[in-house]
C-alpha cells in the first residue's frame, strides 16, 4: 500500500477499541481450535512470554522507584537525573520489543481470513486475568488520618 492510496474507512475495522467495540466481536488466540499439538505450543509461548515479562516488569517498577527518589532529592544534581531515566527507557523498550515478539507469535496462529477480527490487545493473558479478578483499577484514597496526630 503506497502512501498516495486513500485509508479504509475505520467503520470497516473490527476491533474493540473505542466506538468500534459494539461493532464486531473480537478473536482472541483461545477462541481458535487448535490441535492439542498447538495448543501445548501456544501455552509455551504465553508461559515463556509471562516469565520474560514478570522480571522486566519488577525492573521496571524499581527504576521507577529510584527515579522518584532522585527526582525529589534536593541533593541530586540534574545531570543524574537523565541516566536514570534512560534505564527506565531501555527497560520500558525492552518489555516493548518482547511484547511484539509475542504477538506476532500469536499471530502466527490465525488463519489470515480470522486475522481482521483479531484483536491484539486481547492476547495479555496476566493483565485479563487481573482485570477479571479484581477489576478497573483505581485511584487510591488518602490515608486516613492516625489517631497520633
Amino acid at each position: 500500500m503506497g502512501l498516495s492510496q486513500p485509508l479504509q474507512d475505520p467503520s470497516n475495522f473490527p476491533r474493540r477499541m473505542g466506538h468500534w467495540k459494539k461493532m464486531t466481536k473480537c478473536s482472541r488466540v483461545s477462541e481458535l481450535e487448535l490441535s492439542s499439538e498447538k495448543q501445548k505450543e501456544l501455552q509455551l509461548i504465553q508461559q515463556t512470554f509471562l516469565k520474560e515479562i514478570q522480571l522486566l516488569r519488577a525492573q521496571l517498577f524499581t527504576k521507577r522507584l529510584e527515579l522518584r527518589e532522585i527526582l525529589t532529592n534536593p541533593t541530586i544534581r540534574e545531570e543524574a537525573i537523565r541516566p536514570k531515566y534512560l534505564e527506565l527507557v531501555e527497560i520500558q523498550a525492552k518489555l516493548e520489543e518482547r511484547t511484539i515478539e509475542y504477538l506476532i507469535k500469536i499471530r502466527s496462529f490465525f488463519p489470515s481470513e480470522q486475522l481482521p477480527f483479531w484483536c491484539p490487545e486481547e492476547e495479555f493473558p496476566l493483565y485479563l486475568q487481573m482485570r477479571e479478578r479484581y477489576g478497573p483499577m483505581k485511584p487510591m484514597a488518602p490515608k486516613p488520618p492516625s489517631k497520633e496526630d
